[in-house]
């Protein structure tokens, strides 16, 4: 038995009957991870002798009866936006290649403290600016089912860790769905919680009203699992919404009988790949077959979403990324020692420029360009006030659909994995590969992604949306398409 392949709920019941060690399954899975990192490349930076320290903690707590959870020994990997305390955080940028956090994120600290044993941190787009992982200043990560494709991004790490066995469960970021895309692309299920459903404290922002962290697992039951742990109010996140929360695996109940479900019309039409609608067609099929209720539904101001995304983003990118400027910590330019002239720049503003420059990457520097551009005297009512009002009418669709429905049913991505390269320049086609995704976040709903079919051998996503704070009927529809197909039963060979 191969303990790396199982899921966390499979493992927990050997672990609590003393039938698997904890620094069993950390064996098991080092030598998966030492078996196929060199081609798959999910992580930044990796640390096996510290899991196999914290297993043998696990072990010891268990055999005195004093397991922190459920979940205590069980590995987990962590996308490199979130700080983690000792441990080098990167975000995937040359700009942060050396920092280590003094803190850890509130979602690390909060796994560290349900016994979950960390394995180290996984590649993204650089500050989670990217749809394919292509744009880590390191290397970009390969699709486990098709090392010449890509696993999707920003969280690609995360999600072709856990498609590869590298790791039981994993955490990603969302901003405009850098969870469900990558997830879709790798085959595995990825949440992205409501907004202010997890806490952000210490999670490198991105755009601070988008941005929402979450799990990405093997199946639902873990996602359910893992939300458990890392779900909550934090005082330390003033956008953390002090609600209670359910044990969400109370939710996996198997029916969805009388269940009323949205199919998003504009979300299913000829910018969707016709293997991808048709699976997805399916899977509504299968809902129905189950004593669902599907039937279209429009959200008139989701093709605005696009558009809307990339003037708010980049406008608080610009903000968020102004604090790295090589002084307080982070990367710094070299001295420059050549002569200076009357007419050079005053030397700290050198330093500046230089830094930014050399420290951030292409597609960053473009969104910070842009966000300044949008923010700027002249354009800010043309541009950014205008989004927020789209955004604003984006949020209107969604509160009028759920008066009629429970959940809301997209493909995840318009087409399956594409290869690695193919739409480097071509940025438009790329954006498009978030277009089922974006109009969630710029609600600040919930919503996740699981497998529904295959195309060309490659994973086709399926797309389940819910209202805010409601992501336990989300989970329930997942679950219950999940255990009537075998999709989540299939893997990639490496």
């Amino acid at each position: 038995m191969k303990l790396n392949e199982l899921t966390a709920h499979q493992l927990v019941p050997l672990l609590a009957r003393g039938e698997v060690s904890a620094v069993e399954i950390v064996e098991d899975v080092i030598a998966r991870m030492e078996a196929v990192e060199g081609r798959v490349r999910a992580f930044l930076t990796r640390t096996p002798e510290q899991a196999l320290e914290q297993a043998r903690a696990s072990d010891e707590r268990r055999r005195r009866g004093a397991a922190r959870g459920p979940l205590d020994g069980i590995p987990i990997v962590h996308k490199d936006v979130l700080c983690t305390q000792g441990l080098r955080t990167t975000c995937g940028s040359r700009i942060l290649e050396h920092f280590i956090p003094p803190y850890d994120a509130t979602v690390v600290s909060r796994c560290r403290a349900a016994g979950l044993i960390t394995l180290g941190k996984c590649n993204m787009d650089e500050f989670a600016m990217g749809s394919s992982t292509e744009n880590s200043a390191f290397f970009p990560t390969h699709n486990p089912w098709d090392l010449e494709r890509v696993p999707g991004g920003s969280s690609g790490g995360s999600a072709a860790a856990v498609a590869a066995h590298e790791t039981i469960l994993a955490t990603g970021s969302d901003t405009g769905g850098s969870i469900r895309q990558p997830a879709a692309f790798c085959g595995v299920v990825g949440l992205k919680p409501t907004y202010g459903r997890v806490s952000r404290y210490g999670l490198v922002a991105f755009a601070s009203s988008l941005d929402q962290v979450g799990p990405i697992a093997k199946d639902v039951t873990d996602v359910a699992l893992l939300l458990n742990v890392i779900a909550g109010h934090d005082p330390r996140d003033s956008t953390s919404a002090n609600l209670p929360v359910p044990d969400y695996t109370h939710c996996l109940t198997g029916s969805v009988q009388g269940l009323k479900i949205g199919v998003v019309s504009e979300l299913m039409g000829p910018g969707i790949a016709p293997e991808v609608r048709q699976a997805v067609q399916a899977a509504l099929d299968q809902f129905e077959a189950l004593g669902a209720r599907c039937e279209e539904v429009s959200l008139p101001h989701s093709e605005y979403g696009l558009a809307t995304y990339y003037i708010i983003a980049p406008a608080e990118a610009s903000s968020n990324l102004a604090r790295y400027d090589g002084v307080q910590y982070g990367y710094r330019t070299p001295p420059d020692r050549s002569p200076q002239g009357p007419e050079d720049d005053a030397p700290v503003v050198r330093m500046y420029s230089r830094t930014r420059a050399e420290g951030f990457g292409t597609e960053v520097k473009h969104r910070i360009m842009l966000g300044t551009y949008a923010l700027s005297a002249g354009y800010y009512d043309a541009y950014y006030l205008k989004a927020l009002r789209v955004r604003t009418l984006i949020k209107r669709d969604f509160e009028k659909a759920f008066e009629s429905f429970d959940v809301l049913v997209t493909p995840t991505t318009p087409t399956v994995a594409f290869k690695i390269g193919e739409k480097a320049g071509d940025p438009l086609q790329m954006k498009l590969a978030d277009i089922c995704t974006i109009p969630i976040n710029l609600a600040g709903l919930c919503a996740l992604s699981l497998p529904c079919g295959f195309s060309q051998g490659l994973p086709i996503g399926l797309q389940i949306i819910g209202r805010a704070f409601d992501e336990g009927t989300v989970l329930r529809a997942a679950y219950a398409y999940e255990q009537a197909t075998s999709w989540h039963t299939r893997w990639p060979t490496l």
